[in-house]
């Protein structure tokens, strides 16, 4: 059974938006300047909301659509996607994604769990940092697209010395991405956890090695309250669970998080400090608002900001978590980890939809029954 204030969605007596006419062609024909704000913005989760691993669900198409102009208020609703998903960069992402969904996504409304890093480039720009995740030297690409110039992978360390892991034998593929460089005169400075890591134990080792010595693969062991200046940990994804087109959750960046810390704590007694990005800290729901509320300056003018915010989710623990943290609206879906059999979930949403589009209709429906000057 569901919470007592969480209700199905049931369309009004009136025809609901699926049923009413649409005709694009006259949209928006003043400039920009004087556009009239919608009430209401949208952040979607990818996985389980609008794709399943390479597939994309159905209605998804049919609620971008509405939001680019085919609803019956004849107006564009900015959006946004926000996905704890990540590992390669944000512009072939959302090519790629919109080539899927047919509607054109831009670059600057594709947020990844690893696009809020941008933040400490400067800070970072001429130290050395190590970057974990993806395939090969995808991340490190990335990284140097977000203005990182040291940047290095676990496969650069192996490369380095193979006896750093002795059980991996680094394929030519691999050390063909590599960066030469000799770790014990190169002091680590900071670690981001772009994406899921591929190999686990080469990257606890390496990790382990460089927190344990203030930075230095190979050195000394130094307990952390006696480091001058300890390896700063970023993880982008807190997510333990995460849903593909396998037929159950798979684990995913915060269950190598929960083995890196185990092992880190069995070595020392203590967990390693770090900080977390990704859905649903308060830090990520708080850089989505800014790139929301950049939209509607750009669209709308320089006082505009968006009214009301809905969270579309597939995730209670993080896109529900987060949205509800940051009081914004939020929809549960169906259609991906949610599991409406394993009872209610852990946070409980504004409201549960069958899927994506029934969510858009809800919120639109909502939100422009209490502003009827917006028709």
């Amino acid at each position: 059974m569901l919470p007592t204030n969480i209700r199905p969605f049931v369309p009004r007596g009136r025809p609901s938006i699926r049923s009413l006419p649409q005709n694009r062609s006259q949209l928006f024909r003043t400039d920009a300047s004087k556009r009239k704000a919608p009430p209401l913005a949208f952040v979607f989760d990818i996985d389980g909301v609008l794709i399943r691993g390479p597939h994309v669900l159905p209605e998804a198409k049919k609620a971008l659509k509405m939001l680019e102009g085919d609803n019956p208020f004849r107006t564009t609703i900015p959006y946004i996607l926000l996905t704890n998903g990540g590992g390669v960069g944000e512009e072939e992402r959302s090519k790629s994604l919109s080539h899927k969904l047919g509607v054109h996504i831009d670059t600057s409304q594709y947020l990844q769990a690893h696009t809020i890093l941008k933040k400490h480039a400067q800070r970072f720009a001429d130290e050395p940092i190590l970057v974990l995740g993806g395939k090969r030297d995808v991340v490190r690409r990335v990284a140097e697209s977000y203005g990182y110039k040291r940047v290095y992978t676990t496969l650069d360390v192996l490369a380095w010395n193979p006896s750093v892991w002795p059980f991996h034998q680094i394929t030519e593929a691999e050390k063909a991405s590599t960066k030469t460089a000799d770790f014990e005169k190169t002091p680590i400075s900071a670690v981001f956890v772009f994406h899921d890591p591929r190999n686990w134990a080469l990257d606890v080792q390496t990790v382990c090695d460089l927190v344990q010595s203030g930075g230095i693969v190979g050195g000394p062991w130094v307990p952390l309250e006696k480091q001058t200046k300890p390896v700063e940990l970023i993880f982008c994804n807190p997510d333990l669970l995460w849903r593909s087109d396998f037929p159950t959750p798979r684990i995913g960046q915060g269950a190598f998080k929960e083995a890196f810390q185990a092992v880190y704590k069995a070595l020392t007694g203590n967990r390693y400090p770090h900080v977390q990005y990704g859905k649903p800290t308060e830090a990520t729901y708080n850089f989505a608002k800014e790139t929301l509320g950049a939209i509607f300056r750009e669209r709308y003018g320089a006082s505009s900001t968006p009214e009301h915010l809905y969270m579309v989710g597939d995730n209670p623990e993080s896109d529900i978590a987060g949205a509800n943290g940051a009081r914004w609206n939020s929809v549960l879906v169906k259609t991906g980890v949610y599991d409406p059999e394993q009872g209610p979930p852990a946070h409980a949403p504004t409201r549960i939809a069958n899927d994506v589009l029934e969510a858009v209709e809800w919120a639109i429906e909502r939100e422009f029954s209490k502003n009827p000057k917006h028709h």
